[in-house]
């Protein structure tokens, strides 16, 4: 009996830069069905790569009760395994983290507003 060994490719992992913005735009606009960005987008940070391509990406957000969260965006399905490896990557790069996006609600939420604006224009 002949086994097929599939080879997948391994996925990235890379912390946000200006530069990858529109990409997470587009991305956001295609699961939300929208062509406005609005405050669910709120500041992209890590981002998940399979080949060359950005599959996805975690992003800070505000929520009026627990205050600072994350949400994660998929553009394509992840296997569970990478999901949960993702999401567990996300929380301790926000555990690490002492930039004030990830400390202080407040700033947060008036960062969310001016990368809005940006993006929207």
């Amino acid at each position: 009996m002949e086994t097929n060994i599939q080879h997948q490719e391994p996925f990235q992992y890379a912390e946000v830069y200006i530069s990858d913005m529109f990409a997470l735009k587009n991305i956001f606009q295609q699961i939300q069905n929208t062509r406005k960005i609005n405050p669910e987008f709120g500041i992209p940070f890590l981002l998940v790569r399979k080949k060359n391509e950005v599959i996805g990406f975690a992003s800070l957000v505000f929520q009026e009760k627990n205050g600072i969260a994350f949400k994660i965006f998929e553009q394509k399905a992840m296997p569970e395994t990478e999901r949960k490896n993702f999401v567990s990557r996300a929380e301790n790069y926000i555990k690490a983290s002492t930039a004030p996006n990830f400390r202080n609600p407040e700033q947060l939420k008036s960062s969310i507003q001016k990368m809005i604006s940006w993006l929207n224009m």
